[in-house]
């Protein structure tokens, strides 16, 4: 009897699908000890990250997220 793969939560919890099938995730590196970033880090942790050219990564995530 076949069974249905669960939702790993975890990883729905931290990556989002976008429209067009990329993956979207928060950057690591904001909640503390911030003090001694340039203004220049902190601006760019703070765009999302975007994992769109990597074809086996993009997939490992998808199964987990229960989408394949």
């Amino acid at each position: 009897m076949a069974t249905k793969n669960k939702t790993n939560k975890s990883v729905k919890k931290r990556i989002k699908v976008t429209g067009t099938g990329k993956l979207k995730y928060s950057k690591v590196g904001r909640r503390h000890l911030n003090a001694h970033m340039t203004a220049k880090r902190k601006r760019q942790l703070r765009r999302a990250g975007v994992i769109g050219d990597r074809p086996k990564v993009q997939k490992k995530y998808k199964i987990a997220l229960g989408v394949l």
